[in-house]
């Protein structure tokens, strides 16, 4: 009886309604390096760069599904991907806790079957061979070997800001990752960011062809 009473509701601390961003601006995005979209943003959103993709080729785009797990327990992650949608990228917060397998080949299945973009955790994950072989976007801090627990008593938050190195996250932000690392752009200026995003990308392939016919980069930027 006395467990019971101590497990936690996790509907309150739950927020199961915000915006998601469009279709057709996650699809954009995907399209913009993720360095391209950090300088496009004033230079802001980039995530710690210890968090890389755990495969090379992964990549991802997507509204953010922010999650604050306890240290050492994933029971909070199997419990936002119950309620994830088609398209989600699952922001985690380990509470500073990194040496765990957080996720592996089970969560990936589940979130791959479910449509989901990609996982974004600060912290660690297993079964690397298995979660490229799966081809699931997952990036995370290392791997670790070491499992974690499920606490139905300890406190955790789906869908509240998390905090990312020296960036807040949302709910609703667009996060995209590549292999150079991840970034993550407030969605109130989302559609802005991808559209200077394109514009740079433009001027940057103009620059090339400069470049590729003999000027210098002291030329091209007017640096002399």
């Amino acid at each position: 009886m006395s467990q019971l009473l101590d497990r936690v509701d996790p509907a309150s601390t739950t927020c199961l309604n915000f915006q998601r961003l469009s279709p057709a601006l996650v699809a954009a995005a995907a399209c913009l390096p993720t360095a391209t979209l950090h300088e496009a943003a004033k230079k802001k959103g980039a995530l710690p760069s210890a968090i890389k993709p755990v495969a090379p080729h992964f990549r991802c785009a997507g509204s953010a599904l922010t999650v604050h797990s306890p240290g050492g327990d994933n029971l909070w992650l199997h419990r936002a991907l119950e309620l994830s949608r088609p398209g989600d990228v699952l922001v985690v917060h380990t509470s500073g806790v990194y040496e765990h397998g957080y996720w592996g080949e089970i969560m990936t299945t589940m979130a791959k079957v479910r449509g989901l973009a990609g996982l974004v955790i600060d912290g660690c994950v297993r079964d690397s061979v298995l979660l490229a072989d799966i081809g699931f976007p997952v990036f995370a801090r290392g791997l670790c070997i070491q499992g974690t627990g499920k606490d139905f008593g300890a406190t955790g938050w789906i869908n509240h800001p998390v905090m990312m190195g020296q960036v807040v996250v949302q709910a609703g932000d667009l996060v995209v990752g590549d292999a150079d690392g991840v970034v993550a752009i407030a969605q109130s200026c989302a559609a802005e960011v991808v559209a200077e995003g394109q514009q740079r990308e433009a001027d940057e392939a103009a620059i090339l062809q400069r470049l590729q016919a003999g000027e210098s980069t002291l030329a091209v930027y007017g640096w002399h």
